[in-house]
């Protein structure tokens, strides 16, 4: 499989029109590793005037894309993830070095993307049309045919943390259902997203229907998000930037954006399945998840026991480099880094104990756990991007339910109990999109809804019903 037209040297192009080019700028943004800070790649970083242009070849190319045949769209999607598949390795290397993910969880995202491809391309293929007939309080024949159409040009926007499954979870949905798609990824991971694309253009998606931006987003984001010919938007990432794109634009949106996913571990539960799923919850990746367990809920009565038995298994978990294929990795950039330290310190300041050595070797974190976390602590509410376990002490069930739904986030929570009557009873009390019954909250599996509630994002996301968001109704009305 060759590769070689999506680099020169160390600098990679950017897909407009069917075509690897370089800027017109003649600028570039480093990628560099993580791991030791060396130099990944480098991207172009497109003006204004480029991104226009991208615009307006989405704006024409859907057109003829919306007119290719359901049958025919599914078949470039099922083909792009074959090619995927076959060249899992190379890609899973690349995320390994951009965004420190350790072998097993790259291949995991590969995999798992490759499925999601599959499966949309095979949804895609049931947008059939309706009819409807008018009801009785009308005296005439009247009858809706209604089916759902695409947006037109969708911009989709992902982070560093899923680069493969976040982009490509919007892309196979806006395609299949005959929307053409600007994508934005984060700048760490645009590498291994280029390789997917080139995959792309071999599967033969035609000219224009997808086009990749790369640029410096803190000096044209808004711009980027305001331009005219974008129908709507599909967006991962920070609650804050999500806020400011809806502030900005009135236009279809799809987001998910933080979470602050709460389990309660309530006094009947089987204490090493608990265990086992808070500390892969917590942990897994170094905490960068939006689903990542973000608050154990602890029920006093059984809190000995199961700190115990958390502590011991956390103290076991491996760190270094991604490579090794360690458990903890090094977070995304020393930004992430100095936050951690920051919500870390503020809780020890306000009578959190801090159970572990949590020491760090620049972006690298080991585990913290910090247990009895309060309210005074700003950790208590706010996200944690990083290898952090937060305990939070409660009386009683109630209680428990009452701390859960005492958040800006609704995104999502677990419940460990052995009765599962309980369960239920419980998570219909809490404020959230999905409750996970002894489970560690997680956004998998894709064809399940995915609802994201507050803070955490507008709309409900899954194959089906993602396809359902880039799409709109539209009745035509015969009147006889």
């Amino acid at each position: 499989m060759s590769f070689n037209d999506i680099k020169k040297d160390n600098e990679y192009k950017c897909l407009i029109d069917g075509e690897w080019v370089f800027s017109k700028t003649k600028k570039t943004i480093n990628i560099n590793s993580p791991t030791d800070n060396s130099l990944i790649g480098k991207i172009q970083a497109l003006d204004k005037s480029e991104i226009d242009n991208i615009f307006e070849i989405a704006k024409k190319s859907q057109i003829s894309w919306y007119e290719t045949p359901v049958k025919k769209r599914s078949e470039i999607l099922n083909k792009v993830a074959d090619l995927i598949l076959e060249n899992k390795e190379l890609i899973s290397n690349l995320l390994v070095k951009e965004v420190t993910k350790n072998k097993s969880l790259a291949i995991n995202e590969i995999e798992r993307t490759v499925y999601l491809i599959k499966a949309t391309a095979k949804e895609g293929l049931n947008l059939k049309e309706e009819k409807i007939k008018a009801d009785k309080f009308y005296k005439s024949k009247k009858k809706a045919f209604i089916k759902r159409i695409p947006h037109g040009v969708v911009l989709g926007i992902s982070p560093f943390n899923y680069p493969i499954n976040l982009i490509w979870s919007k892309i196979a949905p806006a395609l299949i259902s005959g929307n053409s798609i600007v994508i934005k990824p984060s700048t760490q991971g645009t590498i291994s997203v280029i390789y997917t694309l080139e995959l792309f253009l071999q599967a033969g998606i035609p000219k224009g229907v997808i086009n990749l931006i790369t640029c410096n987003t803190k000096e044209i984001g808004d711009y980027l998000i305001k331009n005219k010919n974008i129908d709507m938007i599909a967006f991962t990432g920070s609650t804050s930037i999500g806020k400011r794109i809806s502030n900005l634009v009135m236009k279809p949106l799809l987001m998910e954006l933080g979470g602050k996913d709460s389990a309660i571990i309530l006094e009947d539960t089987d204490l090493d399945l608990a265990v086992r799923e808070c500390v892969n919850g917590c942990f897994s990746y170094s905490g960068q998840r939006c689903t990542a367990i973000k608050r154990i809920i602890l029920i006093n009565s059984i809190g000995y026991e199961f700190m115990q038995k958390f502590t011991s298994e956390v103290n076991k978990l491996t760190f270094g480099n991604p490579e090794e294929n360690n458990f903890i990795t090094p977070l995304i950039n020393q930004e992430a880094v100095k936050n951690i330290e920051l919500l870390v310190n503020n809780a020890i300041k306000n009578q959190a104990t801090k159970l572990t050595n949590g020491s760090k070797i620049n972006n690298l974190m080991t585990p913290i756990i910090l247990d009895h976390v309060n309210k005074k602590c700003r950790i208590y509410y706010e996200e944690q991007f990083g290898p952090v376990a937060v305990i939070i002490r409660a009386n009683n069930e109630q209680e428990a339910i009452d701390i859960v739904n005492d958040s800006d986030y609704g995104l999502e929570a677990c419940i460990f109990t052995k009765n599962k009557k309980r369960a239920f009873e419980i998570a219909k009390k809490l404020n959230v999109g999905t409750v996970q019954i002894n489970g560690k909250s997680e956004r998998s599996p894709d064809n399940f809804p995915f609802t994201c509630l507050k803070d955490s994002g507008l709309g409900t996301q899954g194959i089906k019903y993602s396809i359902e968001a880039m799409t709109r109704i539209k009745s035509n009305v015969l009147n006889q």
